[in-house]
């Protein structure tokens, strides 16, 4: 196994990017050719609930929908209101000689585009992938077959990852660190190998808690990484650990689901500790990074979840009790989002 602190020699960050954005065109066509929802927009400029009202869409993606084309740079949002850019009423809207809606229509049949339609009517996720015989992701990760592969997807990312979270976090004044659904310890791994003195627990659910066990020890982590199996959804999170990590986690979830998650590490977390949120993160108002935005299109489909904005996770930890809140970049488009529990 190679060093974990020590990055690659070129910047994959491209790369990530390609893998990231893989749905949003989807998104695109989907709206623009079941919904026609730039001709309507451009008839109708309304806020969020407004549009959610008149085309009978869900709350959840209909927020990652706007935002992503907000930063596509179709849309411009004013006190609420989203209106039609040059660009879109020129191009996406159908009475333009310009229009490009047949273009997009000839593909409206892939399995992703339709799955975008459904989502944005029922704000339910689609099974991962588009496949038929797949369930939805949090289901799927029920079941080993699934789990093991997407475990290894994420040990994989981890590895650029975590360094970079490593790198990010001062970590000097913390002995204990609790990684909360932390797959396969990657990050956990990646923070003990950066700090010499520091000791981690992943908290993960069967089958991945075994996962995590045997990809620790593959690592020659099992000495400083412990693995401790439980539900996160069903039993508080356990105690004794003076910093939290949570590592692209709340984004599979909606807002209720992120508050409850929150709130367990807060009652958890010991007096002065230190809650890490490790993610990718939209900016302030929403209108990028395109990337992000274009990432949280992928989540949405196939989780229950989205990408968050650094005032939307600021404004939840600052709810239950967060203090000294501190916004980091780290790599690929992720960055880490730090808060203290009140000593």
């Amino acid at each position: 196994m190679h060093s974990l602190t020590s990055p690659p020699a070129t910047d994959p960050t491209s790369i990530y990017r390609y893998r990231d954005g893989l749905f949003a065109a989807d998104l695109l066509a989907a709206a623009l050719v079941w919904l026609d929802f730039f001709t309507w927009l451009n008839d109708h400029p309304s806020d969020k609930a407004g549009i959610c009202r008149a085309l009978e869409i869900k709350d959840r993606p209909t927020d990652v929908m706007l935002t992503l084309f907000a930063a596509m740079g179709f849309l411009q949002p004013e006190n609420g209101i989203f209106k039609l850019t040059d660009l879109a009423r020129e191009h996406l809207v159908k009475d333009s000689p310009w229009f490009i809606g047949p273009y997009y229509a000839s593909l409206k049949e892939r399995p992703v585009c339709k799955d975008f339609l459904s989502v944005l009517r029922t704000g339910k996720p689609a099974n991962w992938g588009s496949l038929k015989n797949e369930k939805e992701w949090a289901r799927a990760m029920e079941e080993e077959s699934f789990a093991n592969q997407f475990t290894a997807a994420m040990d994989c990312r981890g590895v650029y990852l975590g360094h970079a979270v490593a790198n990010a976090l001062d970590l000097r004044n913390h002995q204990q660190l609790l990684d909360i659904a932390g797959g396969s310890g990657i990050y956990a791994c990646c923070l003990v190998a950066r700090h010499s003195h520091l000791k981690a627990t992943v908290f993960e659910k069967p089958p991945v808690n075994q996962v995590a066990r045997n990809a620790i020890a593959k690592r020659g982590f099992a000495d400083r990484v412990s693995v401790v199996a439980g539900d996160m959804f069903a039993e508080p999170l356990p105690a004794g650990f003076d910093a939290h990590l949570i590592s692209n986690v709340l984004h599979d979830w909606d807002v209720p689901v992120v508050r409850q998650l929150l709130g367990s590490s807060f009652k958890a977390l010991a007096p002065g500790g230190l809650l890490a949120i490790h993610d990718a993160h939209l900016n302030a108002n929403k209108s990028g990074p395109l990337h992000v935005a274009e990432y949280s299109a992928l989540l949405m489909h196939s989780t229950e979840g989205r990408c968050y904005s650094v005032v939307e996770m600021e404004a939840e930890l600052a709810g239950i009790g967060f203090v000294d809140f501190d916004f980091r970049p780290t790599a690929a488009s992720r960055s880490v989002i730090s808060a203290r529990k009140p000593a």
